[in-house]
């Protein structure tokens, strides 16, 4: 069969199921139906086209800063081969996730792949590192909102907490109120980011001067060095986690796959439709800001756009509209990334990862503790440090561990069970994940290049976790999850064909 698409319907199968509760959540115990009845989305909600825009939704704030940090790492030589590497990575990642998306489209995304391809264990790693990324990411993203509107002089407010709570209830309210609503708000307030990007493009690369690109100094102790990678090859390594941020969300989009119509078509064509449109913003993105100002003028810049606009001198036009839309890249960010993170909570929980209550859907079918925990969670965080930066650098590192092992878990499925019908097929095959495996773990050991304490905050709220499920939670998993009945047919198919 050729690479692509296949119209035929995936049949589920999966590793054996390990530890696996027999209580209410058990297929013919008398609670079965309303176990499952009490914790399932909305159906149909979603096309390619707001899945497409929830992709890009999850990653466009990291093309108004963050990236730019990276120049201060590796130079623009070091950053631009950073950031090519972690494109690919990126690439290759979401035609193997699409494969896996259109075998399992369950609300458990990449902790669902993991579940069916490396057991319990694998879908309780990789669900918690999602997790991680997924919570952390818009508590740090609330507090740059926060700043962005002081910086602005909006409202009159003097400090951030205020709208960091106001993001939270009001973005966690339209959540609530339904998934198609918010795909839509999200859409919109995407579609403003992209339109701002593209008009920040056209006016930096008419004041592009391709002499600015390396105007750091090279140091000359660095192996390697020169004009165009001033730190040496150890600088593209260390830009490894400021090439993400052009991307860094995108392998999202399969969490919706059950409020999305047709998963096993639409989720593919929504994931390579979202990277490629991602591709092409971090390319303008990169060369017109850099170009328009030089990268040493903006290796520092809190606002690298505006900076690269009007340097040091008074605002323009267009430096303020690319100022205020910016505000608008962040909300859009912030709010796809709450629902991922509700999306991820809700399908370990229901599956008994974590505790079940916090599946519970409500009238409309939103996981509404999904919603409220992670958010008290994350407003809490934002509150407390104030530190956007080092919240964004301990997702990052969650982000890494859960993209070595989805990647792997694509290579075990592909290996293991070959004849397996895939409605969609990647590029390349098991060499594709291969690739995207072997980056992600050299981006693994380049967050502790970039922060070491983040690093170690990670791991650390990793270990927490990892000891609730060896001695509590791997003993109560539910039967009727998707994930553990795909694992139980598995296990179920397995003994017919060793007898």
């Amino acid at each position: 069969m050729a690479d692509g698409i296949d119209s035929r319907p995936a049949t589920p199968t999966t590793a054996p199921p390990g530890d696996v509760s027999p209580g209410p959540g058990a297929p013919g115990h008398p609670a079965h139906h309303g176990y499952l009845e009490r914790r399932s989305l909305r159906q149909g909600s979603a096309g390619w086209l707001l899945l497409t825009g929830l992709g890009v939704a999850y990653v466009v704030s990291g093309d108004f800063s963050g990236w730019n940090f990276g120049l201060a790492e590796g130079g623009f030589g070091g950053l631009a081969v950073a950031t090519v590497l972690m494109g690919l990575m990126y690439t290759c990642m979401v035609f193997s996730l699409a494969e896996l998306a259109a075998i399992l489209p369950t609300a458990g995304g990449g902790y669902g792949f993991a579940r069916r391809a490396l057991g319990t264990w694998g879908g309780f790693l990789t669900g918690t590192a999602i997790l991680i990324e997924y919570v952390l990411a818009p508590a740090a993203i609330s507090i740059f909102i926060g700043d962005y509107v002081e910086s602005l002089g909006l409202f009159g407010l003097e400090s951030g907490r205020p709208l960091q709570l106001a993001c939270f209830v009001v973005f966690v309210g339209i959540h609530l109120w339904g998934v198609g609503e918010a795909l839509r708000f999200s859409f919109v307030v995407t579609g403003i980011a992209v339109a701002a990007l593209l008009i920040f493009a056209v006016g930096a690369f008419t004041e592009f001067d391709a002499s600015g690109l390396n105007d750091i100094p090279a140091d000359p102790d660095a192996f390697g060095s020169s004009s165009w990678l001033p730190f040496g090859l150890l600088g593209i390594w260390a830009a490894f986690p400021f090439g993400m941020w052009f991307f860094l969300g995108v392998e999202g989009v399969p969490l919706a796959a059950e409020e999305t119509r047709d998963p096993a078509r639409t989720l593919p064509r929504a994931m390579a439709l979202s990277m490629g449109v991602l591709l092409l913003l971090a390319l303008i993105t990169f060369l017109a800001a850099t170009g328009a100002r030089g990268s040493a003028a903006l290796q520092d810049a809190g606002n690298p756009l505006v900076a690269a606009l009007q340097g040091d001198g008074d605002p323009t036009p267009l430096s303020r509209f690319v100022n205020y839309a910016g505000l608008a890249g962040l909300v859009a960010s912030f709010f796809s990334l709450v629902y991922a993170g509700s999306r991820q909570l809700f399908a370990l929980s229901r599956a008994g990862y974590l505790p079940r209550f916090l599946s519970l859907t409500s009238r409309r079918k939103a996981p509404w503790l999904g919603l409220l925990v992670p958010g008290a969670i994350g407003f809490s965080l934002a509150a407390a440090t104030g530190d956007g930066a080092r919240m964004l650098n301990v997702a990052v590192l969650g982000a890494t561990i859960s993209y070595a092992l989805m990647s792997l878990s694509h290579i075990v499925l592909r290996r293991r069970e070959p004849g397996l019908p895939r409605p969609y097929r990647t590029p390349g095959g098991a060499a594709t994940s291969a690739v995207a495996f072997v980056l992600a773990c050299s981006a693994l050991v380049a967050t502790f290049l970039v922060d070491q304490d983040a690093a170690l905050i990670a791991l650390g709220v990793y270990a927490v976790a990892v000891a609730y499920f060896a001695f509590y939670s791997r003993h109560r998993l539910v039967a009727a999850a998707p994930e553990e009945e795909f694992a139980a047919l598995a296990a179920a198919e397995a003994e017919l064909e060793r007898d």
